[in-house]
């Protein structure tokens, strides 16, 4: 079974007990993490989008939060001896995912 959900402005397929990196999350190593969002869920035969995914939800672990790799913004004007480096580190947040919601039928 697997689902696609969308946080931090993107979407992720996950499975149980996969462990992905998303946008920074609230919340302390250890915490139980709810992803609401679900866009599409799948059990290997049946789809389910749209009305079908009312009150699916995955649940997550969240294992880590730290700094990502650096990204290098370098800014220069040929002939003119400027040259600016600026570098930046986004914090972002592993997260391992320990359950995929069934779905309530309404």
């Amino acid at each position: 079974m697997f689902a696609v959900i969308r946080t931090g402005g993107k979407q992720y397929r996950v499975a149980k007990d996969d462990v992905i990196v998303v946008e920074k999350l609230a919340g302390k190593e250890g915490a139980t993490v709810t992803f609401k969002d679900v866009v599409m869920s799948s059990d290997g035969k049946v789809v389910k989008l749209g009305k079908d995914l009312a009150g699916v939800t995955v649940t997550g672990k969240l294992v880590k939060t730290e700094k990502g790799d650096k990204v290098v913004v370098f800014k220069k004007r040929r002939r003119n001896t400027y040259r600016r480096r600026r570098g930046h580190r986004q914090e972002e947040s592993r997260v391992q995912i320990t359950a995929i919601g069934a779905g309530k039928k309404e």
